[in-house]
This record gives structure tokens, sequence and C-alpha cells, in this order.
């Protein structure tokens, strides 16, 4: 997918220790307020921001998230995209199915991140890793 980035670039924020997931939710969070969302809208992203961010760490090994506002035909949103170089996801479909965990979570990390946002892209590979970017648009 290629972002919709309004005049000012994105801001990148490494991921690469927990200091960073909480940097990264407030970097969405500076600019969901920015974009003015309402504040159950903003808890939505910074929601969904922060399990992404968490899910490049545990299961990425570390990555990246640009996050920044975005226009698209006449709207204003906020948007993030969190990339990492890890392992991939083999099967898209069963990651994105609410109680399906890799790991020791509770599941609800990719699915949730996508039901709390308006547009939710996932591109990922086996052994080349994993991009998901978000959005949320104001209303």
């Amino acid at each position: 997918m290629t972002v919709p980035w309004a005049a000012e670039a994105p801001q990148t924020q490494p991921i690469t220790g927990n200091d960073d997931v909480v940097r990264s939710r407030q970097h969405v969070r500076a600019f969901a307020q920015q974009c003015k969302l309402s504040l159950v809208d903003q808890t939505k992203f910074i929601t969904a921001a922060s399990e992404l961010a968490r899910n490049t760490l545990v299961y990425g090994g570390g990555g990246a998230m640009r996050a920044g506002l975005v226009e698209r035909h006449g709207r204003r949103g906020v948007a993030a995209v969190f990339e990492d170089s890890g392992p991939g996801i083999p099967d898209t479909e069963l990651a994105l199915t609410d109680g399906w965990t890799s790991g020791g979570g509770l599941g609800l990390g990719l699915s949730g991140a996508r039901r709390l946002v308006d547009e939710f892209f996932l591109d990922t590979e086996v052994d080349r890793g994993t991009t998901v970017t978000i959005v949320k648009w104001a209303r």
C-alpha cells in the first residue's frame, strides 16, 4: 500500500526494545491528537499501534515504525507503518483469526488491531519479514 502522507514527512521510530514500544505509542498519540481524532478514535489507534509495535519487537525481532498525518480525497487521518525483517507470517489467514497465537499471548494482536482501525494492510513473506500499515480517519 502506498501511504498518502500529508505535507510533513512521517517520523521514523526504531523498535529495538521495550522503551521503543512506549516511544512508538507516544508518537502515534501526538499525531492522533494533532489530527483531532475523537478521544475514542485516539484510544483505538494508539491501542492498535501499541499491539503492532510489540509484535514488531517480539515476533519480528525488532524493526521500525513510520507514523504521521495522511490525506486522501480531502480527508485527514493518521497512519503508522510497522516493518521488520523477521521470519514473516506463514499463514496470514490463521494469524488474523481471533484467539490464535504463535507465542504465549492472548491471540488478539493482529486481529484486534485490524478491528480498531479504518484501514489495515498486511504484507508478509516467510524469511523476508512483515509490514503492517494502519490508518484511522478523522470523522
